[in-house]
């Protein structure tokens, strides 16, 4: 028999058919999975963007559309609202946890933002409405689990530890607080980059299984899993995937009873990418990867659902009853929904300045999209003749190391800018400019790792100029993020101003060549 692998001699599907790893080529990291019949949710982290913890559905493991999110607000201060020059890049939300027990979804996360483990339940997980659950502290890269009637959490990085809930989920019972594992990073020896974290727990024929990521010193991201036959141990571990950094995540199965490894690996500027690893049991292990390996493909459907499913293009037109904003946009921390509209202009994404910012990064309202790979590239049309002196208003890529092409408006007229962030000299090369309307694109080259930006101009949608330079991009851990497509307009001299977003279009592909 083929068994979970299903990797057969008569298996002749040309590889241009089936599923191809990455599964999703954008920044999608710290997925949980789970299964209701023959549909699948996923969970992942955006950390400092509104809205929040992201869920995905699938029929078929391979294509993900958004269906929702688990919170419009994680919390209401001043690091989240990007005041009093205060931000939270980085940090947010992180690593989810995804569960179904008794008719009821539940999406746990942490965040150092608040100090606190949120917990967010529905009877209906696309369409909501959530419960929210609060408790201090904020445990770090947790898992829930429901067993024998108890709600378990456990959490840590290196030495593992163990609390049960209360019913009603307000925080953890009393002197039930326990070291699950002193030492879960032994499996891979004392040497070290990064201590077991990233927990998820499975139950699989009676017997639990603990998955983390570790990183050996010299070595690559490395998948370790301990087994117990009790929730509560004692669990002995081995090292389960070392290949091409692909770690971190747990496990699914589909209704035929193939299992996977869902993990993820970092892949530079485009961010930490997923990828499906097939898994077997042997001698009560799951066992993953094609001989050890991640392959390059699955015997899958074919993975086509980055556009529309997790990116999308968009012309701001409205119908009655359409949301203002589909799922695929966010803002850069939360926005101030009095400064942004779709309807004061039909057609068009409205953004009104409303206070003074002199740095890009502390911007309200910075509306985002993922970039994705192994190229794509971002387009604007934009309205320009209503910014006021000192507005900046235009198409960015946003991480610690950001570029922008844009329009800045000045007291004896505008002009269109290239700018990179301050440590490779702020502004770059400006252009006058003294027309209402303009283009603007931004293209990615993130295959091998290039990670390069180029920024063009239009006054016509037809004629494309380069301006400026070629920002280098990389994936930094202030803000631990893949890079993202912004749109943006703030006021540095006098708020009162706005411009118009006639449309945002993503493709998958560029026309600068390496």
């Amino acid at each position: 028999m083929c068994g979970a692998f299903l990797y057969c001699s008569f298996f002749t599907v040309s590889a241009q058919e089936v599923a191809q790893n990455p599964l999703i080529h954008a920044d999608v990291p710290d997925m949980s999975i789970i299964r209701r019949g023959d549909t699948y949710y996923m969970s992942s982290t955006t950390m400092h963007m509104s809205p929040g913890v992201p869920i995905m559905k699938s029929t078929d493991l391979t294509n993900w559309k958004l269906v929702n999110y688990a919170y419009d607000t994680l919390v209401d201060n001043d690091a989240m609202n990007l005041d009093n020059g205060e931000q939270t890049y980085g940090r947010g939300s992180w690593a989810s946890s995804l569960r179904y027990h008794e008719g009821m979804y539940y999406l746990s996360t942490f965040a150092a933002t608040s100090g606190m483990t949120h917990i967010y339940t529905t009877k209906d997980i696309e369409n909501g409405p959530w419960e929210v659950h609060e408790f201090k502290p904020a445990y770090h890269d947790h898992t829930l689990f429901f067993e024998d009637g108890k709600i378990y959490m456990i959490w840590g990085a290196g030495e593992l530890s163990m609390v049960e809930l209360k019913e009603d989920l307000s925080g953890v019972k009393e002197e039930t607080k326990h070291v699950l594992i002193k030492n879960a990073t032994d499996p891979i020896g004392s040497n070290y980059i990064l201590p077991a974290e990233g927990s998820q727990v499975f139950k699989h024929d009676g017997k639990f299984y603990l998955f983390n990521i570790t990183w050996p010193r010299g070595g690559m991201r490395t998948v370790v899993v301990h087994r117990a036959d009790q929730i509560t141990g004692p669990y002995e571990g081995r090292v389960a995937l070392q290949d091409k950094g692909v770690a971190q995540g747990g496990l699914i199965d589909t209704p035929d009873g193939d299992w996977y490894a869902y993990l993820f690996q970092d892949s530079g500027a485009v961010g930490r990418i997923p990828y499906l690893v097939p898994a077997e049991w042997k001698d009560g292990w799951p066992v993953l990867g094609v001989d050890g390996k991640v392959p390059e493909t699955l015997n899958l459907p074919k993975n086509e659902s980055i556009i529309p499913g997790i990116v999308h293009s968009d012309d701001f037109s409205r119908e009655k009853g359409d949301p203002a904003l589909p799922l695929v946009w966010q803002w850069n921390h939360n926005p101030n929904n009095d400064l942004w509209s779709v309807e004061e202009r039909p057609g068009f994404l409205r953004l009104k300045t409303g206070r003074i910012d002199t740095a890009f990064i502390q911007a309200k309202n910075t509306l985002t999209q993922r970039t994705l790979g192994p190229v794509s590239s971002g387009t604007v049309k934009l309205d320009v003749s209503q910014m006021k002196a000192g507005d900046h208003a235009g198409l960015s890529v946003l991480q610690k190391k950001y570029g922008i092409i844009g329009v800045r408006s000045k007291a004896d007229g505008k002009e269109i800018y290239m700018s990179k962030n301050a440590e490779d000299g702020g502004v770059i090369a400006t252009l006058p400019f003294n027309q209402n309307e303009v283009f603007l694109k931004i293209e990615c080259d993130f295959r091998d790792r290039t990670d390069k930006a180029y920024f063009y101009y239009s006054l016509d949608g037809q004629t494309w100029n380069e301006l400026g330079s070629v920002l280098q991009m990389q994936y930094t851990l202030p803000h631990f993020m893949g890079y993202r497509f912004g749109l943006f307009n703030y006021a540095a001299e006098t708020p009162g101003g706005w411009v118009d977003f006639d449309y945002f279009e993503i493709e998958d592909t560029i026309k600068h060549s390496q």
